[in-house]
């Protein structure tokens, strides 16, 4: 079976556990995940959402817009300043 065949055959759940194995570092049993797995599954979700999902699905999708540009009014009244000492 070829790769492309494999993920095409993905279910959802898998998808959603091999998307949970990378962020928290371990598979459902608790065993870590080793940096080749970790890799593994990351091009595994990664093709898995070019293929089945719509691109505002996918992980780290933002839109081409500024969220305040939608309400003008939000930038003038709602502005705080953010001091760094």
């Amino acid at each position: 079976m070829e790769y492309s065949q494999l993920i095409a055959q993905l279910t959802p759940e898998v998808y959603v556990r091999l998307k949970t194995a990378i962020e928290i570092g371990k598979w459902p049993d608790g065993r870590l995940l080793s940096a080749d797995q970790k890799a593994s599954c990351m091009e595994a979700v990664l093709r898995y959402q070019a293929l089945k999902l719509d691109p505002k699905e996918h992980t780290g999708y933002m839109s081409n817009e500024c969220g305040s540009s939608s309400n003008p009014a939000a930038t003038s009244d709602n502005e705080q300043v953010l001091k760094i000492h």
